[in-house]
């Protein structure tokens, strides 16, 4: 059980999280001050301090060279005097299983930093094999320019060792280059071993910079992941080092590992300044839910338009020029890169109101092949009586003419020069005329009926919202049964489903696919912390609402961690409740 580490926000794989010691580390940290009077990790046999206080105990791996079977024993004073002490295993990547302690050390982590397919398959093999809730230890390689990387790959702990040797061969590190000490004609920087004159800056001073340089990069790392927002700062930091670059798409290639800790949902925006934030968990994972759990529930003719820049995409101006040339004859789905299309229903659901992106008038072909899979498969899988397309000729019409004739179809196109021109507007509504309007009701059922097919599964809508009543306006719109009980409300900042109890139940009761966390023999009243659960479903994320059951309750509310994060855990709140009865 691991009392030491407590994890207490995610980014994807990348966690902020505390080491409990005497004086508590936020990690992602450097931790190599409470290491230093054991020496290296990576000798077992010196001679080392045996006090009464509470210990570090590293247990070298089998495999790990120099190591023994006799466990190496540091310093580390702790306010934990219930618990003996907190612990360290050294594992190897290829030959590791849980130790039952609170860190794992990676003993072969020299052999595989420089190789971006190597450091990936290490890391996630080791997480895999280890408790969700426990550090993992990167010691002898983290730099300013490699920090950010392996902390969006889940390393949690480094110490400075690899910088701070490098000060004294003379190389000045940065965040995007590692400089001979001789060329710099003037320091890059403003810490305090930079404050004196360049001349009389030495070696050890050298030392000194890299080791604030890498506390400074972990800063903003953690930053950035309080804010949900690493992978935008990765896209760009990778790029100092190809072989950073090279990892951070191999890491994209491992979805299981990473789409399994990525949240559903979040407040932060998504800048989509790159190609590689096409291959973004919550970009493809978007495209996906799309392809294969939405339904288009509409009888009206498909309408393709450009998305905007304002979110969501109708409180646009030019959105409400298209509304007001098709006037609820059409069924509106917009194109953009990098999510892909966004029916109308989706518009609010993360992260389609959650990005920006670079506007210059030109699509890369990447986007370009994207955007059109996920038209192709979106076509595929939802039939229409007329397709008319209201794009501009700017990459837009290019996607669809592909798809147009991988499909055999015969599109409708209505743009003259400009989407929002009197011309192109009037070709639009004309294109539409003699379509029947659909109501305000029907809009706002098949919303409803369409986020629930994305967040539990293809025909959970129909399963869950067969009949139903709609109050309030769209997009807050609240959802009742014949009875008039409240069974769910949508909540447009996420464009998802907050369930009530008696939604809940109706859920539960129904064909949809579920999401079940199993607690022990309590009441929870706020959030349910991870000692408190026996078992939670594989498929949970963060983000998802989920039902939570035990002996003595019957609740509902929003998971915290992933489903076997929870199963697994020791430390840490599980899930938020929102509704709670005691049986």
């Amino acid at each position: 059980m691991t009392e030491y580490f407590e994890v207490h926000e995610r980014d994807g794989a990348a966690r902020v999280g505390e080491l409990r010691l005497s004086s508590p580390r936020t990690t992602p940290a450097l931790v190599d001050d409470v290491l230093e009077d054991a020496g290296s990790l990576w000798s077992a046999d010196r001679d080392l301090p045996d006090g009464d206080e509470s210990r570090l105990t590293v247990l070298p791996h089998r495999a790990f060279p120099g190591g023994t079977s006799e466990e190496v024993q540091a310093s580390f004073a702790v306010d934990a005097p219930d618990v003996d002490y907190p612990s360290v295993a050294v594992v190897s990547s290829e030959d590791v299983e849980s130790q039952g302690t609170d860190a794992y050390a990676l003993s072969d982590v020299q052999s595989v930093m420089g190789h971006g397919a190597a450091l990936v398959e290490a890391v996630v093999d080791v997480r895999e094999a280890i408790p969700a809730d426990t550090a993992l230890l990167f010691s002898g390689v983290a730099t300013p320019r490699n920090v950010a990387l392996l902390a969006y790959a889940g390393v949690d702990l480094f110490d400075a060792t690899a910088a701070v040797v490098k000060g004294t061969e003379g190389r000045y590190l940065t965040t995007d280059e590692a400089y001979f000490l001789e060329d710099l004609e003037e320091l890059p920087c403003s810490c305090p071993a930079c404050q004196g004159p360049r001349e009389e800056f030495t070696r050890e001073d050298c030392a000194d910079h890299n080791r604030h340089a890498l506390e400074s990069e972990l800063a903003i790392v953690r930053r950035r992941i309080r804010d949900g927002r690493l992978r935008d700062y990765l896209e760009g930091q990778a790029r100092h080092d190809q072989w950073l670059t090279a990892a951070m798409r191999e890491l994209d290639d491992q979805w299981g590992y990473l789409e399994e800790r990525t949240p559903i949902l979040r407040d932060a925006r998504i800048d989509a300044a790159t190609g590689d934030t096409l291959r973004r968990v919550e970009i493809q994972r978007f495209a996906d839910r799309v392809t294969t759990r939405y339904r288009n529930r509409f009888d009206n003719p498909l309408v393709l338009v450009p998305c905007s820049a304002a979110k969501p995409y109708s409180e646009s101006q030019s959105h409400r020029q298209f509304h007001d040339a098709i006037q609820w004859r059409g069924h509106l789905v917009s194109m953009t890169s990098p999510i892909g299309v966004v029916p109308q229903e989706l518009e609010t659901t993360y992260p389609a109101q959650h990005y920006d992106t670079v506007v210059t008038g030109r699509w890369t072909e990447d986007e370009k092949e994207f955007v059109s899979e996920v038209l192709q498969r979106y076509l595929e899988r939802n039939e229409y009586p007329k397709i008319v397309a209201h794009v501009p000729d700017e990459g837009y019409r290019d996607i669809v003419e592909r798809v147009e004739e991988r499909l055999d179809l015969d599109i409708t196109y209505t743009v003259a020069d400009h989407p929002t021109d009197d011309e192109s507007l009037a070709n639009l509504s004309e294109a539409l005329s003699g379509e029947l309007k659909y109501s305000k009701r029907e809009r706002e059922h098949n919303t409803v009926r369409a986020l629930a097919d994305y967040l539990l599964g293809d025909g959970a809508g129909d399963d869950l919202f067969a009949d139903i009543q709609t109050t309030s306006r769209y997009p807050k719109i609240q959802v009742r049964d014949d009875e008039d009980t409240q069974l769910a409300t949508m909540v447009p900042q996420y464009g998802t489903l907050s369930f009530t109890l008696e939604g809940a139940k109706r859920w539960l009761e129904s064909a949809a696919p579920t999401k079940r966390v199993e607690i022990d023999g309590f009441v929870p009243h706020g959030s349910v912390l991870a000692p408190g659960v026996v078992d939670a479903d594989d498929d949970i994320r963060v983000g998802d609402e989920v039902i939570v059951e035990g002996p003595q309750a019957f609740a509902v509310g929003r998971a915290e961690m992933f489903g076997r994060e929870m199963a697994e855990s020791t430390r840490g709140i599980a899930c938020e409740i929102r509704h709670v009865e005691e049986k």
